[in-house]
């Protein structure tokens, strides 16, 4: 038994399921006290049909959106009655997409600046600063000076920069140096959210991107990294997939899905290293490896526990050539991410 402060768990998502239930069970039986949300996206702010796409992709929580500013958000659910209490980074993502949409576009210097106003704006409304989450489409879009003038705004403000990073595996070092280089021109201290690496090639990485790291500090920059301890990590089937085939988000994702000519280019890519993209499938080394644990089509929850290569067995097919008949972000992998 132990008498301690709450928890903070600095990587929520417990952004829908506090509306369904205020308690937080989940984490408030285990003594958290304070939910920090917006790791690449975030609750708002969000424009018409954002809000339109948010209602029409939601899963199991159903809910409507009765706020537009992230501080709108926070404030609708803390008077909705919640048991923790809640903050928020704004989100690199979420910025991006209500200027630009879900394309692989860059934005125009009045696009750039409207985003530079959201920041602002959400930092006014008690903002701690920019998130990103950059191995995903479409924030794998955004170039580095792109989340350097995002950024800058949140540094103006005392604000920081935390990010999933561009790659946590074959790029991983290379993507150490860009969240070194958003810190250091936009003046904001950076966080490595969930500092491994994937993949067993890439195990043998961690000491130099300790060395990279400590230089910058050394430097005078404010570089910090926190990480998990255990060797699996959690995230959806779209980080299997190269990004170009989700330009223009789920909707259009799943219409290349339909063409017999992409799909077999996808198998391919699938199947072919690369440091174009973050194959996280590949990574694991076995579909064996991949741990299937949500899904939207209730026709598929019966395949929730079991691995990826189960199910390609169980139906006779490639693991890559598996059909899901539904939403193509259906399911989230579970597979080795550090030594």
């Amino acid at each position: 038994m132990a008498v301690s402060p709450g928890f903070i768990n600095m990587l929520s998502w417990a952004v829908e399921s506090l509306i369904a239930d205020g308690r937080g069970l989940s984490d408030t039986t285990q003594g958290v006290t304070l939910e920090v949300f917006g790791e690449g996206n975030s609750m708002g702010p969000l424009n018409p049909e954002m809000k339109k796409l948010a209602v029409k992709r939601q899963d199991d929580i159903k809910y409507p959106i009765k706020w537009t500013t992230l501080g709108e958000y926070l404030t609708y659910l803390t008077k909705k009655g919640i048991t923790p209490n809640v903050a928020s980074f704004i989100g690199a993502t979420t910025v991006r997409v209500h200027e630009l949409g879900e394309k692989d576009v860059d934005p125009t210097p009045e696009q750039l600046d409207r985003m530079r106003a959201l920041v602002r704006d959400a930092m006014k409304e008690g903002a701690l600063g920019v998130g990103s989450s950059m191995i995903y489409a479409p924030a794998s879009y955004a170039e580095t000076p792109e989340l350097i003038a995002i950024t800058t705004e949140a540094g103006k403000c005392g604000g920081m920069y935390i990010s999933h990073m561009r790659s946590e595996g074959d790029r991983l070092v290379e993507a150490v140096d860009e969240l070194i280089t958003i810190s250091r021109e936009s003046g904001a201290p950076a966080e490595i959210y969930h500092l491994k690496q994937a993949g067993k090639e890439n195990w043998g990485k961690l000491d130099e991107v300790i060395k990279h790291v400590e230089a910058a500090r050394a430097n005078g920059q404010r570089i910090t990294a926190d990480m998990y301890t255990y060797t699996a990590g959690a995230t959806g089937l779209d980080a299997s997939m190269p990004t170009w085939v989700q330009s223009g988000g789920l909707e259009d994702w799943i219409k290349r899905l339909k063409d017999p000519e992409i799909r077999a280019k996808l198998v391919q890519e699938m199947r072919t290293p690369s440091k174009d993209w973050e194959n996280l499938l590949l990574g694991t080394g076995s579909p064996d490896k991949v741990l299937l644990i949500a899904f939207k089509n209730p026709k598929l929850k019966p395949l929730t526990g079991k691995t990826l290569g189960e199910v390609a067995r169980m139906r006779g097919k490639s693991p890559r050539r598996l059909r899901w008949t539904s939403s193509s972000k259906t399911a989230a992998a579970s597979a080795p991410s550090t030594s």
